[in-house]
């Protein structure tokens, strides 16, 4: 894997890369809110010498710093598109965690004829229907949340709120610790974060995933409400749904070899056709 840079009027976007295509697919990981490119290695490991991949550090995060906190969802996905062009990923399949699978989607709806699969990991769906009006409130308003709240205890329901093994959480501790000794840095991100997902959804567009597309989450996922909208989102569009057992919101780091193998399946259906 080589890291290399994009640069934007906001600042530097830092990602990685290798030179093996086989013209098939392209697999596209992007990393949730707060976390960065690592959350991602077990993936990383098992494809890299069978396929193209990417992986970034977002906007804002890790690497990717210092970066002005001004963009929307529609930026990143804008940019994540000059960075796939210009690096002639022709087949993407985005594989999304969380925030990942926000861009994801939003990257469908800008550029719906380029997208060749989509995998949302622990992720939900940005159409206006499945969230309240109370759910977009207090999307809009959680940077004091993590800007007063004690670093410690913040740490601690950080990793152990996301994950459920002890690698799974190692980690998330790990890519949190990026920003130890600089909170109000980790609450801007978080909260401009949370922000520019509720201007998404409140932009309240179609959204539609058109391509190839599976749904996994994890049954221990306590974020949010992503085993609700997860249900709902299989419920509504018919979008094929797997659930792994004992994992949380990281699902990805507390069974990679399950999900690793959803992935592969996905992406051997998608050569078939």
């Amino acid at each position: 894997m080589t890291e290399k840079l994009y640069n934007t009027p906001k600042g530097e976007i830092h990602y990685w890369t290798n030179s093996r295509a086989d013209g098939k697919a392209d697999l596209v990981f992007l990393p949730g809110l707060t976390a960065d490119h690592r959350l991602f290695d077990k993936q990383i490991d098992y494809f890299k010498d069978s396929y193209r991949v990417f992986v970034w550090d977002a906007p804002g995060h890790a690497a990717s710093y210092p970066f002005e906190m001004n963009f929307s969802l529609s930026d990143k996905a804008k940019w994540l598109d000059e960075i796939l062009t210009a690096g002639d990923f022709l087949n993407p399949v985005i594989i999304g965690q969380s925030m990942g699978g926000y861009v994801g989607q939003m990257y469908s709806e800008l550029f719906p004829k380029k997208l060749k699969g989509f995998i949302s990991i622990d992720s939900a769906p940005l159409q206006r229907k499945y969230l309240t009006a109370a759910e977009l409130w207090l999307l809009k308003r959680m940077e004091p949340v993590y800007r007063y709240y004690p670093w410690k205890w913040l740490l601690k329901s950080g990793t152990n709120g996301v994950a459920t093994t002890y690698y799974g959480r190692k980690l998330m501790q790990d890519m949190m610790t990026v920003y130890s000794g600089n909170q109000e840095r980790y609450a801007k991100l978080a909260g401009h974060g949370f922000r520019i997902l509720a201007e998404a959804i409140e932009a309240d567009l179609p959204y539609l995933v058109e391509c190839p597309a599976m749904l996994i989450c994890g049954t221990k996922d306590h974020a949010g409400s992503c085993i609700r909208y997860s249900k709902a989102w299989h419920k509504n569009t018919g979008i094929r749904l797997e659930w792994i057992e004992g994992a949380g919101h990281n699902s990805n780091t507390d069974k990679p070899e399950v999900v690793n193998s959803l992935i592969e399946e996905f992406l051997n259906g998608i050569k078939e056709k």
